[in-house]
């Protein structure tokens, strides 16, 4: 009888064990994420791109990969510097990070470079065709895909609204550093556009942000309204370009409306949050299973023109009714 008893515990026992395992097998596993490493590229410090690096975080905090739990995160910032930019992109290969994102388009080639194995994200891309980053937009190939930061009517909107709230202006001085790839994508599409409302490109070329304020000062009495493309060395120097256009009345257009936050006048422009954000979710798909060439690049999917009301009193600029009725106002 005891032995009767002690066969129908110890089965009773193995019974509550497993179902107890089944359960936490059932519950904790699904529910809880495996440790994840992702290293981030980022060419330069600025608004716009900390932005995207900031929405691209929060896109996996909310799909449950967090910091500090199940997400180890290795961020470095080349500073601007080509070669330390090569040297982040090929450390991070070494370090085995199961995902690498990249930031601009300089450190996504140099990523691009240093693997063809790991997974690579890029964010605030202008043209990833053109920097040989994908084949193209709908089947990016191999194991790199991302987000571009061009949406296909925001230079030509931009050029439009300089005519339409500058009559008067005849020519547009564009700053830029040629030895950016996405930078010369801009003011090419740029100047196509001038073109076609007949206004004249002015450029000036720079190398280093140090640069930027005496390039500034060079198109005064040579441009009537300044533009400054989604280039990375400029905007790390814009306060240069703004104490200029401020001292001068020069009306500020610039590539996206992080910079129009900073203090220049106008954009059309989109969040770069939600571009990184947008950016993180694909970075989920992969971690889960998909491969980089069965996602699509994307893109800002709306615009809306973005005017600094601050800004535009600082640059001698009266605001009418028109200018404003369609506009996001910031600055007041």
């Amino acid at each position: 009888m005891k032995r009767i008893l002690s066969a129908l515990l110890c089965s009773s026992l193995l019974l509550l064990s497993a179902c107890g395992s089944g359960s936490k097998e059932a519950g904790g596993s699904k529910e809880e994420k495996e440790t994840v490493k992702i290293g981030i590229t980022q060419l330069v410090e600025h608004p716009s791109l900390d932005a995207a690096r900031e929405g691209f975080i929060a896109a996996l905090k909310d799909a449950g990969y967090e910091e500090g739990k199940n997400l180890k995160l290795d961020y470095q910032n080349a500073q601007g510097d080509m070669n330390n930019n090569m040297t982040i992109a090929q450390n991070l290969v070494t370090d085995d990070n199961d995902l690498i994102l990249a930031i601009a388009t300089a450190s996504a080639q140099a990523a691009v470079q240093s693997t063809k194995e790991i997974p690579i994200l890029f964010t605030a891309i202008t043209d990833p065709v053109g920097a040989e980053l994908v084949e193209s937009f709908e089947k990016p190939g191999g194991n790199v895909t991302g987000t571009s930061d061009t949406h296909p009517d925001a230079i030509k909107n931009t050029m439009n609204t300089i005519k339409r709230f500058f009559p008067d202006a005849k020519k547009v001085g564009m700053i830029y550093n040629s030895g950016e790839p996405n930078s010369v994508v801009n003011v090419e599409n740029a100047k196509k556009a001038l073109k076609e409302l007949g206004l004249e490109a002015v450029e000036t070329t720079i190398s280093a942000s140090s640069e930027v304020k005496q390039a500034a000062e060079s198109l005064v009495g040579r441009a009537d309204v300044f533009y400054i493309p989604k280039d990375n060395t400029v905007v790390s120097a814009l306060e240069s370009v703004i104490t200029v256009a401020n001292e001068k009345d020069i009306p500020t257009f610039v590539g996206e409306s992080d910079s129009v936050k900073r203090g220049t006048f106008a954009s059309y422009g989109f969040e770069y949050h939600d571009l990184g954000y947008t950016t993180g979710k694909m970075a989920v798909e992969i971690l889960e299973g998909k491969k980089p060439s069965e996602i699509p690049v994307g893109f800002p999917e709306s615009l809306e023109l973005v005017i600094n009301k601050a800004a535009a009193e600082q640059e001698g600029i009266t605001l009418t009714e028109e200018m404003l009725k369609d506009a996001k106002i910031v600055g007041e």
